[in-house]
């Protein structure tokens, strides 16, 4: 019997390194996926439970710490992009307003036309008595001077970028209402980070078992294992975050040079980073959809208005003196006001054109990318740190319990196979 029992300990205890090699990379794995999912929170939340200077139970249950913190995560992911990556004046500093009037002119010229007939023939009876060489005489006064119109808009768009378009709230707004991309950046940024934090808790956790046997092996102490099980969870999990970004800078040691991994990645990784944020956050659509519709949209409208009215009177022309004699001045305003606000309206659809050089021209994957790779290396791993930073804790912890429970088990696994 006793041999039975003291062969069973032998092959529990030449087991131990495998069991912690699977518990280091089984906690790593699980600690990572709790850091990124679920997107949404999975539990109980409790309400209307009250005691005196309480306001009641906590949720029971887990969200993601990624998405549970989106809009902080967010908005480092996004300071980071406009710090040290891309200068919103020098980035639209370089579209060409002619070649963007030349885009646009077509179809601004089919909807001044449009628009011209309605407002004169419903505002100004004389219209229809006009004879169709006079008309279209205005109309290609127009198309002399919309191109005009067009530069100046955008001349002036540029002046004041900065209070049409926010990026960071651009960003922060997209990113937080998209958490799965969010997490698809960080995700992607450090995908073999990732991988190296999985498979560094089995080499680990081999190591760290090897010595649990040997302590297994003189002190025989139940506590030994829920405790190494803790340890390893915990260790694995730290050691991996140290070798991901220590050291900063290279290290010669015995003619081997040791780099934080993720920084010895920084091209690769700017060149994923700067495609995936330029495909998926600094879209053109997101961008023009900022301007006409976040907090600087106003500024964006008194600009259009402004020179827009400025170009309806010179097209107009002797025709607004007639105008103004024949259905009277507050008509002419009306119907400048009226012309003014169509174009307005169009403007975020007439836009569109123009998106393709305008990526062509802000060129912000480029961008980008030269910067990400030119960054110092204490710079450069703030890109990944973040996910680590808020709430490392809660990762660690996450890997030490897991770790624990698992040595429990274990231990639990020992003592009925000894018996």
């Amino acid at each position: 019997m006793w041999e039975l029992i003291e062969s069973n300990l032998s092959w529990s205890i030449i087991s131990l390194p495998f069991i912690s090699a699977i518990i280091g990379w089984g906690t790593n794995v699980l600690a990572l996926k709790m850091t990124f999912y679920p997107l949404e929170f999975i539990g109980f939340k409790f309400q209307g439970v009250k005691a005196v200077g309480w306001s009641g139970f906590p949720p029971i249950g887990w969200q993601g710490i990624i998405p549970s913190k989106a809009e902080s995560m967010a908005s480092k992911a996004t300071d980071m992009i406009t710090t040290k990556l891309i200068d919103v004046e020098d980035q639209f500093a370089k579209i060409n307003p002619a070649i963007v009037a030349k885009e646009m002119e077509p179809s601004i010229l089919r909807l001044a036309r449009e628009v011209t007939n309605e407002v004169m023939t419903k505002h100004v009876p004389m219209w229809k008595l006009l004879p169709n060489t006079q008309k279209e005489k205005i109309y290609a006064r127009a198309a002399e001077e919309i191109p005009t119109v067009i530069e100046e808009i955008m001349e002036e768009v540029k002046v004041n970028i900065t209070d049409v378009f926010d990026l960071k709230a651009m960003a922060v707004n997209h990113l937080t209402a998209n958490k799965d991309l969010l997490n698809r950046i960080f995700l992607e940024v450090g995908d073999k980070e990732f991988t190296f934090i999985e498979r560094s808790g089995f080499v680990f956790g081999f190591i760290f078992g090897i010595f649990q046997a040997i302590l297994y092996i003189n002190w025989q102490s139940d506590w030994q294992l829920p405790l190494g099980g803790l340890l390893v969870g915990y260790l694995t999990n730290v050691l991996a975050l140290k070798m991901i970004f220590s050291p900063t800078n290279p290290i010669k040691i015995f003619g081997f040079t040791i780099q934080g991994l993720f920084i010895k990645r920084q091209k690769e990784v700017s060149r994923g980073y700067a495609r995936l944020v330029s495909e998926n956050v600094m879209t053109m659509d997101n961008v023009f959809t900022q301007m006409f519709k976040g907090a600087g949209a106003d500024k964006l409208i008194k600009i259009i208005e402004k020179h827009s009215k400025e170009g309806i009177d010179k097209t107009a022309g002797f025709n607004s003196s007639l105008i103004k004699f024949t259905s009277g001045t507050d008509t002419y305003d009306e119907i400048k006001m009226i012309a003014v606000n169509r174009f307005i309206e169009a403007a975020p659809e007439q836009i569109h054109v123009v998106f393709d050089y305008a990526k062509q021209a802000l060129d912000i994957e480029e961008t980008m990318y030269t910067r990400m790779t030119n960054l110092p290396p204490d710079e450069f791993v703030d890109f990944l740190r973040p996910v680590f930073q808020e709430d490392e804790w809660k990762l660690v912890l996450t890997g030490a319990i897991l770790g624990m429970i698992a040595g429990g088990l274990q231990l639990i696994i020992m003592v009925s196979n000894a018996t």
